[in-house]
């Protein structure tokens, strides 16, 4: 069995994502998990990783180079996990599970996406409320066979300002608080000093992509030639992704309506203080003050360059 530095301290099990999916991962020693909560730019830092490891700004499927163990509805983890085992290139997962759910290996890296919990649930309403039947089918079916919810995968309200008057008191958790936004949050802060993590919050990257995309390359150790990064940072870019996002995204068209266009959608920070009524937000602030150290929740909603270096927080 591969050396294990640190068992996962938590399983968690929503109608979505589910931990013990990870108990057959065989890793490498130079392996890569980009690990956030939903929406804060997991798609955006898989990209910029693909292009870093591949050496190439070539618009490739994302889904295809980066597995996702986690999620339930990719079929049987025995074949995504050999999809893995077969990839020779440096390999990068998905996740959207906390820290403290993830096994942790020697050489593994791991690097966690933030973003504002208004920012983040504004983006998961767009992406949940606009599933194609063929993927509430398949939610469905995970949903009712699951002896621990044994019902219909809940659909999202129309209305923005409902699901977030609803993602507050519960921070999207989908059946599972370790799933939720301020657990998922909090595991990642704790483990801020670990060496073997790297925490990027979106913000940074909307104001300085170059400067996070080499942060990136130096956590993994990557040399870029000089004259190749223009090309890389342009191919970053959200117009960039967006413009290529059939070939980016290529199942999208079956997951959502509007494919890899309703997937990629906006892309920008601060629409939330149009979309979500005042008595919400009020609610949104109470719950990060209660949940959040006051250096994580300042973090949360600027960033390493609005707030300072995570590392540096003393709680």
């Amino acid at each position: 069995m591969p050396e294990l530095l640190t068992a996962p301290r938590r399983a968690v099990r929503s109608r979505v994502f589910d931990s013990e999916r990870w108990a057959g991962y065989q890793p490498r020693p130079d392996d890569i998990v980009i690990a956030t909560y939903s929406k804060c730019g997991t798609t955006w830092t898989q990209r910029i990783v693909a292009m870093l490891v591949m050496k190439s700004a070539e618009p490739t499927s994302i889904w295809d180079l980066s597995p996702w163990p986690d999620m339930r509805i990719f079929g049987p983890i025995e074949e995504v996990l050999s999809r893995a085992e077969a990839q020779t290139h440096r390999r990068f997962f998905k996740s959207h599970l906390p820290f403290d759910a993830l096994p942790i290996h020697p050489g593994v890296k791991f690097i966690h996406v933030a973003r504002d919990g208004r920012d983040a649930a504004l983006s998961l309403h767009n992406h949940l409320a606009n599933f194609t039947p063929e993927a509430l089918a398949m939610l469905d079916d995970v949903s009712v066979a699951d002896e621990r919810f044994g019902d219909p995968y809940p659909r999202a309200p129309r209305d923005a300002a409902q699901f977030f008057h609803e993602w507050v008191r519960d921070g999207g958790d989908q059946g599972d608080a370790g799933c939720g936004f301020y657990h998922v949050e909090n595991s990642f802060w704790s483990a801020r000093r670990e060496p073997n993590l790297l925490l990027v919050h979106y913000a940074d990257l909307k104001a300085d992509l170059e400067g996070e995309m080499r942060r990136i390359a130096a956590f993994l150790d990557i040399d870029i030639e000089e004259a190749l990064w223009p090309l890389l940072v342009n191919g970053a870019r959200f117009e960039t992704m967006k413009q290529h996002g059939q070939a980016l995204l290529p199942a999208a068209s079956m997951l959502w309506d509007g494919g890899s266009d309703r997937f990629l959608n906006k892309g920008s920070n601060g629409r939330w203080r149009d979309a979500f009524a005042p008595a919400d937000l009020a609610a949104y602030d109470a719950r990060v003050k209660a949940e959040f150290s006051p250096s994580l929740a300042n973090w949360l909603e600027a960033g390493r360059l609005g707030a300072g270096d995570p590392r540096m927080a003393t709680e």
